[in-house]
């Protein structure tokens, strides 16, 4: 199948670009930008020259000449944009027949309401939500091998959201809301220049309280409450979740076990019991890592994952393959 990226040069984009370019049964057909972009014209091994010999792809300008390429040429369309660009594309592709696999949150939400509280626009295309399949390969993968539009899951409930879900599926959750304490690398916050992202001026502290955009994306897919605060730390990628549970009376410690046994055949999932995760167990590793620790009613669940290799491109590609038949871990155990 043959893949175009619209967005490449960005962190999450130009992984992806990795990932196709290595898969066995991808092409990697285009790799394109904005038409004002200032790396358009240059390779992306330029921008990343890791990937020297791997990406010798020019960065184009995505022109109405573009978007007749696409249509003439891709079979899946790799939206690494920002929310509303992603909103405004998306459409477009969908009327040419393509595949549409969205990296941005311009779909993830349920109504138009949560995108006017928590992303400040109004979104054009509210019909789309409804069709829009969820990306969170382990727990959605019927509804996203179907799919021609696919809101691949953020980063932050990524991680989340595998923590949780087999709790709530056994129905060991209290009624109390889930606190989330989260820190990511920079990498996440994107590669535009800000002075609040640059390196030298990173502190580790929290951000988006009580109004990140992750919030409704995570009570949405898990169905139940959180209170989720994220933090930048000032390392460039990965991210670790301690995650504050209760749990209804009674339940044991065998029982929080042999909920997670749900994960336990996961490819990507590894189970570590007791053993506590870290951010260099899982950088620049596609898997997610979860531990958990109980005293009496309340568990603390920790989870660490790349938040490119597993929140971002790692998670579309698992997407790509299920949308083609193939395992979801296909081009990502063994490859990297």
């Amino acid at each position: 199948m043959n893949v175009v990226i619209i967005g490449a040069s960005g962190y999450s984009g130009a992984e992806l670009a990795s990932l196709v370019a290595k898969h066995p049964k991808l092409t990697l057909q285009a790799c394109y930008v904005s038409e004002g972009s200032l790396d358009k014209g240059k390779l992306l091994s330029d921008l990343y020259p890791e990937h020297l010999g791997l990406l010798e792809y020019p960065l184009q300008p995505l022109t109405a000449e573009a978007f007749q390429d696409i249509e003439s040429n891709a079979d899946y369309v790799c939206l690494c944009t920002d929310h509303k660009v992603s909103v405004d594309l998306a459409p477009k592709f969908l009327a040419m027949g393509k595949k549409v696999f969205d990296l941005s949150g311009g779909f993830r939400l349920a109504g138009n309401e949560d995108y006017l509280i928590y992303y400040g626009f109004a979104h054009e295309h509210p019909a789309l939500l409804e069709q829009a399949a969820y990306g969170l390969a382990e727990w959605n993968s019927d509804a996203i091998s179907k799919a021609d539009l696919v809101a691949v899951a953020g980063c932050y409930p990524t991680a989340a959201l595998n923590s949780l879900k087999p709790l709530k599926e056994a129905g060991l959750l209290a009624d109390q809301a889930i606190i989330v304490n989260a820190v990511s690398g920079v990498t996440g916050a994107g590669r535009k220049a800000s002075v609040n992202t640059h390196f030298c001026e990173v502190s580790l502290a929290p951000y988006g309280l009580f109004n990140h955009r992750h919030t409704p994306e995570i009570e949405q897919h898990l169905g139940h409450p959180v209170l989720f605060t994220p933090h930048l730390g000032n390392f460039p990628r990965g991210i670790l979740e301690t995650i504050y549970v209760q749990l209804k009376p009674g339940v044991t410690v065998e029982q929080v076990s042999a909920a997670y046994q749900v994960l336990a055949n996961e490819p990507l999932i590894r189970l570590l019991g007791n053993k506590i995760p870290s951010i260099k167990g899982v950088a620049k590793q596609p898997f997610v890592d979860i531990a958990w620790q109980q005293k009496g009613e309340q568990l603390i669940v920790m989870s660490a994952i790349d938040n490119l290799l597993k929140g971002a491109a790692g998670q579309a590609l698992q997407c790509i393959n299920l949308a083609m038949g193939e395992p979801h871990h296909t081009g990502l155990v063994g490859a990297l």
